[in-house]
């Protein structure tokens, strides 16, 4: 089923060139008998003519190629019998019978219907289409013209010898210029050698020998096996395979264009000498004739064509040279195409030569037409070659992988499988359209595949360039990097996404470029006014934004950072610890700032209607302030409760009457870690006032009540020596700021004094040092029998007949009566304990 379908491509190929060429005429009845229109004569072609008939030996020349022509040309097929009632006019006097004239000129379609326009119009282009066809065809016929032109070059004297003077003057020309050709190729060997076997490292920057880097880098162990640039053509046996190395990077491509360049410019001196003699040739005595001169001239221009194209190709796939290659391609790949372009070059460009020298020695034109037809015939025959032979190296390239799924990798897949089939299409279509001399169609096509390859190319070498800078501008040094902690670390966030811009920035160019080649007339699409220009317009007002958005972004951010970093390493963690509270909050008010500013850009710029949204968004801000007052007092008050650090994360605070740590500080509440465990969250517009335990400063308060009988200045001693034994205590000394400041006897009563001070600790050992210094308290006391009073509660009981109380006289008892009473007789005074509740030691 292929077959059918390819010369169904090629006949619609063919018919659509040709009708686009032929455009077809109104449509008008033929008379029944046309004479044939005299041919017409210019006067250049009129004057020719006399000159060749006034000219004894162009006359003869002329008389001798008719009588050639006139042997050569087959004798004209005998034409059949035409019967007399066909052959002779029909008479006026004898019209044609009704039934004869009605039978030819009935037409089942109505005139000027669609119908009837679409058969007229389809007759007309495949009469065109037929008539080109037999009209190239003809063409074949010419040839017997070559051998008629050989003999009359052969027998003709005057041409003979304009051959052999052309001949020999053209070898001394061609011999002097591949001497010095040669000459220059031998004194420039060892700078070519010496570009052959440098290479630049990547990793220095230095220029060393390709065996020494060799050495250097570990590479795997598979055998490399070269092509050599004369190897034939049609055995692909190791050709496209993967190269081996990995593939350079844009910066890597950069840094190899001088060497690729200083190696062009070498090898390209050669040509320009052998140009520079054969030229000089030409301006001595063995240019003076002018058929010799215009042979030498096409025969060398040729040659210096076909030596400038196999040096370009040279510079880009560099196949003796790997480190200079700028196309990433193996070996076997640079070899092969190579031998294919100089195989091309020299049929194409040589083919093209010999035709347009035959004519300076009298090549009929329709032959000459003829054998460039042939020329094209066999480049394109090549080219066919080529295709056939890589097609399942491309075909592997295009498919996608086994694992890749959906209609893109569908795509690559059919396209791998039908590749080969649409390239053969297209060259055998170029052909075709040249062949039949379709109007513009050969320059079309060409233009179309030079312009997409010269495209392609130069936004590869844009995007070389431009990528290669990209990579080097966010290359951070050592210095950069040190002073400024996080900018390698953003740098590398961003650049990815700037080189996926960069390569999208490029291809839409590409793309504009190409559609412009092609004819579709892009570039008006751009114009002012146009939808092109304001989409540009547009796009580049976004990306401004967006670029300004960045930077406002990333300079905050860089500030916050280095602002948080430099009170870290100082002295001043307070103030660090507010600021990293505060970060969170401020990079989304930020955030959000920015946000809308470029979304409000962007709307507006694609054509967007912002005031609404403003008044909306206005109204709806209104709306949301009046109703949620609380939420709008919470952000402003946890605000200023941070501006003011009141509090951070990690303090232990007493808020609406609720004591906790704190663990998280939002934008509107406060989460307190309470001692049991417990969460409490409390709204920012709930506190009214905030005890901070945790600001530098956490006294230990010392008050301690004895009896009434102890020495206070024994007993003031005692806490000052426990005190200053706490101090010399390496688990107590560093948070024990001061001696105790023993500020004396605070309460004097009846039973006890009491004796109060403090001692000046930090706000995380105070707890600590007031439960250490209450345990040694009690243990001094007791090893010294000092009482601790508490509180007392005398009972009296009124007994009748009773003896009369007996005041102790142990002054140290336990019992204490009021010396200012009197019981009285009869009663008996009871001491008790005091309550449990009263027990203890209260601050």
């Amino acid at each position: 089923m292929r077959w059918p379908l390819w010369l169904l491509l090629l006949v619609c190929a063919v018919g659509g060139a040709t009708a686009h060429a032929q455009s077809p005429p109104a449509v008008a009845p033929a008379p029944a008998a046309t004479m044939p229109s005299a041919p017409t004569l210019s006067p250049a072609q009129a004057q020719q003519v006399l000159d060749v008939l006034q000219d004894d030996r162009k006359r003869a020349a002329f008389l001798a190629t008719l009588q050639d022509i006139a042997k050569a040309l087959p004798p004209p097929a005998a034409t059949p019998a035409v019967p007399v009632a066909s052959a002779a006019p029909a008479s006026p006097a004898a019209p044609a019978t009704p039934a004869a004239s009605a039978g030819s000129s009935v037409l089942p379609l109505a005139p000027n219907s669609l119908g009837a326009v679409l058969l007229l119009g389809l007759s007309h282009r495949l009469t065109v289409a037929s008539s080109e066809f037999v009209q190239t065809a003809r063409t074949v016929t010419d040839f017997p013209l070559l051998g008629i032109w050989l003999r009359h070059l052969a027998q003709n004297p005057q041409a003979q010898r304009r051959l052999l003077d052309a001949g020999w003057k053209l070898g001394l020309v061609l011999l002097f210029g591949a001497a010095v050709e040669r000459l220059a190729v031998r004194a420039l060997r060892r700078s070519r050698r010496s570009l052959d076997g440098m290479r630049l490292d990547c990793r220095t920057g230095r220029r060393v020998r390709i065996a020494q880097l060799e050495e250097s880098v570990p590479v795997e162990s598979v055998p490399m096996e070269s092509v050599p640039v004369d190897a034939p053509a049609n055995s692909t046996d190791g050709l496209f395979v993967p190269p081996r190395r990995r593939r350079p990077s844009p910066a890597a491509l950069m840094r190899r264009v001088p060497f690729v360049l200083l190696r062009l410019v070498i090898d390209l001196v050669p040509v320009g000498a052998f140009a520079a003699v054969g030229y000089g040739l030409l301006a001595t005595p063995l240019g003076g004739e002018e058929t010799t001169r215009l042979v030498i001239l096409a025969v060398m221009n040729a040659y210096l064509t076909c030596r400038i194209l196999m040096c370009a190709t040279r510079m880009m796939v560099s196949p003796n040279s790997p480190p200079l290659r700028l196309v990433h391609v193996s070996d076997e790949t640079a070899a092969y195409i190579t031998v294919w372009v100089r195989r091309l070059a020299i049929i194409s460009i040589f083919g093209y030569a010999l035709t347009e020298v035959g004519l300076l020695f009298g090549l009929y034109p329709a032959v000459h037409d003829a054998l460039l037809k042939l020329v094209a015939l066999v480049a394109h025959t090549c080219l066919v070659i080529i295709v056939l032979q890589i097609r399942r190296p491309v075909a592997d390239w295009l498919r996608a992988g086994a694992e890749a799924r959906g209609p893109y990798a569908v795509l690559r897949n059919r396209a791998a499988e039908i590749w080969h089939y649409v390239a053969i299409f297209y060259i055998v279509a170029l052909w075709l359209v040249w062949a039949f001399e379709v109007e513009n169609g050969f320059a079309r096509l060409w233009h179309v595949f030079l312009s997409t390859v010269i495209v392609v190319t130069l936004a590869r070498l844009a995007a070389i360039v431009a990528l290669g800078a990209l990579d080097r501008s966010f290359r951070i040094g050592p210095d950069l990097a040190a002073r400024f902690p996080g900018l390698e670390a953003r740098a590398d966030r961003y650049h990815p996404l700037l080189r996926g811009v960069v390569s999208v920035v490029i291809g839409a160019f590409a793309l504009v470029a190409l559609l412009q080649a092609w004819g579709l007339g892009a570039l008006l699409w751009f114009r002012s006014g146009q939808l092109g220009g304001r989409l540009v317009s547009a796009l580049l007002t976004i990306a401004v934004a967006c670029a300004v958005a960045v930077a406002v972004w990333e300079a905050s951010n860089a500030a916050l950072e280095r602002r948080l970093a430099r009170l870290t390493s100082g002295v001043q963690i307070a103030r660090a610890a507010r600021l990293r509270t505060l970060l969170p909050i401020l990079r989304t008010a930020l955030f959000i700032a920015i946000l809308t500013v470029v979304g409000l850009t962007a709307l507006s710029e694609i054509g967007v209607n912002i005031g609404p949204l403003l008044a909306g968004a206005g109204i709806v801000g209104v709306a949301i302030g009046f109703g949620s007052q609380k939420l709008v007092q919470d952000f402003i008050t946890g605000i200023f409760l941070l501006f003011e650090n009141a509090m951070q994360v990690g303090d232990w605070v007493t808020v609406s009457g609720l004591s906790g740590s704190v663990e998280h500080l939002s934008i509107r509440t406060i989460r307190l870690r309470a001692g049991d465990g417990s969460v409490h969250i409390i709204p920012f517009s709930a506190v009214t006032s905030v005890t901070n335990t945790n600001r530098g400063i956490g006294n230990a308060a010392v008050s301690v009540t004895v009896a009434y009988e102890e020495d206070t200045d024994r007993i003031g001693g005692l806490l000052t020596s426990i005190v200053a034994e706490m101090r010399t205590d390496p688990a107590f000394a560093g948070v024990i700021s001061s001696d105790l400041q023993l500020w004396g006897v605070d309460k004097v009563d009846a039973a006890t004094v009491t004796i109060v001070g403090q001692i000046v600790c930090t706000d995380t050992g105070r707890w600590g040092v007031q439960r250490e210094f209450n345990r040694r308290m009690k243990k001094r006391f007791q090893e010294l029998g000092i009482t601790v009073a508490g509180p007392m509660q005398r009972v009296l009981v009124q007994q009748p007949h009773a003896a009369p109380a007996v005041r102790p006289s142990d002054p140290g008892s336990d019992s204490v009566s009021d010396p200012g009473s009197d019981p009285g007789p009869g009663s008996v005074p009871v001491t008790q304990s005091p309550a449990p509740a009263a027990l203890g030691n209260r601050e």
